[in-house]
């Protein structure tokens, strides 16, 4: 006896797969008549809402000088602050990761718009003094750099990109975190 297998609706909630004659998502819940799978306006709100709409070079410079002023108190009036800390080589650099995330969540949470690229175009200027004060000084004006050799250079540039990376994430954490919830449809 074999039974005839009934047609399948999915549900436009959750995408799961139910039973045409069920009135609710056995998966979510949701009343399958009552949710009308999503529109192209729905589609391009969406869309809109999680995509950068341009470059702005005011947030770019503001996103500079929150990551340099950053920079600064931790990787180097830190140091000269508390002797005992010597951020040399891994440790400099591993640094950088979480100082940067950080201010890609402050621009993220104080920016009008959505603003990923400008954090992360801000972080590879701020990055590029940074690494090259961490491998060498700046002349011994701000501190000698590396009393011991610890790290090659190309591994400065690779942390470097790395900590760029999570500025990224940390600007898109702040955008998410400003924006709130989506809106129910």
């Amino acid at each position: 006896m074999a039974k005839k297998a009934s047609a399948v609706v999915n549900c436009p909630s959750c995408g799961a797969k139910n039973a045409s004659a069920a009135n609710r998502c056995g998966s979510c819940g949701a009343r399958l008549e009552a949710l009308p799978p999503p529109s192209t306006n729905t589609l391009a709100e969406r869309d809109r809402r999680y995509s950068q709409q341009g470059f702005s070079v005011t947030w770019a410079a503001i996103a500079m000088g929150v990551q340099a002023l950053l920079t600064a108190a931790v990787i180097v009036a830190l140091p000269q602050a508390v002797g005992s800390l010597d951020f040399e080589g891994y440790y400099g650099m591993g640094l950088t990761v979480p100082v940067w995330f950080v201010g890609g969540v402050l621009i993220g949470l104080i920016s009008p718009g959505k603003t990923f690229i400008e954090p992360v175009v801000a972080t590879i200027i701020v990055a590029m003094p940074t690494i090259f004060y961490l491998f060498n000084g700046f002349f011994g004006m701000l501190g000698y750099g590396q009393t011991v050799r610890t790290m090659p250079l190309f591994m400065y540039i690779i942390m470097g990109l790395i900590a760029v990376q999570f500025s990224l994430v940390g600007s898109y954490v702040g955008e998410r975190i400003q924006m709130g919830p989506p809106a129910k449809a």
